[in-house]
């Protein structure tokens, strides 16, 4: 597994790897992480596919994902400690 690009973003980290004839889309803030595989031959254009993908859109609804992500983790925590 390589990363072949990194994009900048300000609210999480956003690295694309290439892996087994797959892209694999890695968003990162702090300790929670999501990711989501995409096959090269889904794409036409290759890795600029994969930056077509990514359209505000797509990474508002990561970012909403990382607010329930951390909500989740809060609560099963609370509910582990009490």
């Amino acid at each position: 597994m390589r990363i072949i690009a990194e994009l900048p973003h300000p609210e999480f980290k956003i690295s694309i790897l290439n892996m087994n004839q797959k892209f694999i889309v890695k968003a990162e803030q702090g300790t929670l992480e999501q990711s989501y595989k995409i096959s090269e031959m889904d794409l036409t254009d290759g890795v600029n596919g994969v930056f077509e993908l990514l359209d505000e859109e797509f990474l508002k609804k990561i970012a909403a994902r990382f607010i329930e992500m951390r909500k989740d983790y809060k609560d099963a925590y609370y509910r582990y400690n009490y």
